[in-house]
């Protein structure tokens, strides 16, 4: 295997591959957006396409290190940890698949609609994806509610919940099918504080989780550990934010179940 990589260039396409991946998370960097999604996603890319690019020299040093003994041991490790880190990777990506495919089947639901960013009074690109996927499924199932959740960060003029709702009202959505949540500061609070208004208001206690598609899986396992069983329904992200949300929820989905 090694001489037909060696000996054809066939290792020009992972490189090419490798290469894409790497702009891909490095677009985000340009943004302002700086998390562990973009930065293990560029470590690992930049080092897949270093090792394509310069194989030979790889493969020497790696038979020359394990020669020694603490050399195949560390080989080893590295290996093990790499198969199971893409192990992990391929189940968490499945079930997060599997959670952005579980829409409601009827329209007895009430939504919740999980914050994110506000800019000067406006939501972000992000939440007004959110929003509108909330809209359309309110348009279409005009006798569900819906509860909008998000307080006010110290870099916010209002709190998310209040400018999720102006936005719904100015597209037609009727503020009496809108209950605000204007205190949570965190996915739990927001469906644990929502969960509390939705009983105090007497609405539909079956409820439809609202977020971006790689959010749904995390936000539906915290549901669970509240006592309910959500449905989703998914917004989707913008193209050159996906690998790196993506990615970024691996981790806080496994150390969401780590940390219970």
């Amino acid at each position: 295997m090694n001489n037909f990589i060696e000996n054809t260039g066939v290792r020009v396409v992972p490189a090419l591959i490798s290469l894409c991946m790497l702009i891909w998370f490095i677009i985000p960097f340009t943004r302002g957006i700086v998390n562990i999604g973009n930065l293990s996603g560029t470590v690992f890319s930049g080092t897949l396409m270093f090792v394509f690019i310069f194989f030979r020299p790889f493969t020497d040093l790696t038979r020359k290190i394990w020669e020694y003994p603490a050399g195949k041991i560390s080989i080893s490790i590295v290996s093990s940890a790499c198969i199971v880190c893409v192990l992990v990777a391929i189940i968490t990506s499945i079930f997060m698949i599997r959670a952005m495919n579980d829409r409601p089947k009827n329209d007895r639901t009430t939504l919740v609609v999980l914050g994110c960013q506000v800019k000067n009074g406006k939501p972000s690109r992000m939440l007004k994806s959110r929003l509108d996927a909330a809209y359309d499924y309110l348009s279409e199932n005009e006798r569900v509610n819906v509860v909008v959740s998000g307080g006010q960060g110290d870099d916010e003029l209002i709190s998310e919940a209040q400018c999720m709702k102006d936005y719904l009202v100015e597209r037609g959505i009727s503020p009496e099918r809108i209950s605000m949540e204007d205190k949570s500061k965190n996915t739990e609070e927001n469906i644990k504080f929502s969960l509390e208004i939705i009983k105090e208001n007497d609405l539909c206690e079956e409820i439809t989780i609202v977020t971006d598609g790689f959010h749904q899986l995390r936000a539906e396992l915290i549901a669970k550990k509240l006592g309910v069983e959500p449905n989703n329904i998914p917004a989707p992200t913008r193209w050159y934010l996906f690998p790196t949300y993506w990615v970024r929820e691996w981790f806080g989905n496994v150390h969401f179940l780590i940390s219970g």
